[in-house]
């Protein structure tokens, strides 16, 4: 999240990506950071156990979002 705080501060756009476990701790941590509505995409948790063709399936899920909060 400091990542992100740090480009948005510079005018960069940015976007978060975590598991769905890590909801609230993004919402908190960016919300403390000054940037409560910092863009935010979310994957299925967990993810250390995927197969590659699981996180192959979770980063093209992904994908569009990601990008549309870029340029949004």
């Amino acid at each position: 999240m400091h990542d992100i705080s740090d480009l948005e501060r510079r005018g960069i756009p940015g976007v978060f990506v975590a598991s769905a476990e890590f909801v609230q701790a993004a919402i908190a941590q960016s919300t403390s950071l000054g940037f409560p509505t910092v863009a935010r995409v979310f994957t299925p948790h967990p993810i250390q156990d995927r197969t590659d063709d699981e996180m192959r399936a979770y980063a093209d899920d992904a994908f569009e979002r990601i990008v549309s909060a870029i340029v949004g």
